[in-house]
């Protein structure tokens, strides 16, 4: 399944992204651990490849709402390859950010080594903030593209959390900052398990 994501992931993206600098992104995270590493620690698809079968989910999700909402003409109001862009790359911060690192844990009256993910961030930049980051080292987004994928963890975003108004003017602003988060929050606890 990792390598037929891994596919399905590199196929929509050369397939869709045409700007100046794509098949560099690509090239590059094509020597990051994205295919291989898990979506989280613990939460949504702690497994290995999780990440890249997340970024599908966010994708197919994507699209479902889009036609929802905007019917059949849905590319008259946003591009294909906007939407491959925010779906597959919103989560690119978390590329080599997860290492397998063992704790001990009693099986039948036993103790045990097993294996969980932790966080190693080499560029502690932020979540959405460093996924924008890294794109831009590679290829440009619009403002619209770059705030959706900022904001994308709506209000489980920290600076939310720490008081900051930001969300909700980027949310009346941009309406593709409310397609990648409710996207995300789908393919999280409505595709994805624990």
């Amino acid at each position: 399944m990792i390598e037929e994501n891994k596919q399905k992931f590199i196929t929509l993206f050369t397939e869709n992204v045409k700007r100046e600098g794509a098949d560099k992104l690509l090239e590059w995270l094509l020597t990051t651990d994205f295919f291989t590493a898990p979506a989280s620690t613990k939460f949504h698809s702690a497994c290995e490849g999780g990440l890249c079968a997340h970024s599908l989910n966010v994708y197919n999700r994507f699209m479902t709402l889009v036609r929802s909402e905007y019917g059949e003409d849905w590319e008259q109001q946003i591009s294909h390859e906007t939407i491959v862009l925010l779906a597959l790359l919103h989560d690119i911060c978390k590329a080599n950010t997860y290492k397998v690192d063992y704790k001990n844990v009693k099986v039948d009256g036993n103790w045990v080594q097993q294996p969980y993910y932790t966080v190693e961030d080499n560029l502690p930049y932020g979540h959405g903030e460093k996924s924008v980051y890294i794109i831009n080292g590679f290829l440009r987004l619009t403002r619209e593209e770059a705030m959706a994928i900022n904001w994308h963890m709506g209000g489980f975003d920290a600076r939310v959390r720490g008081g900051s108004y930001s969300l909700a003017d980027a949310f009346y602003k941009y309406p593709l900052c409310v397609f990648l988060h409710v996207s995300d929050l789908m393919a999280t606890y409505l595709d994805e398990h624990k």
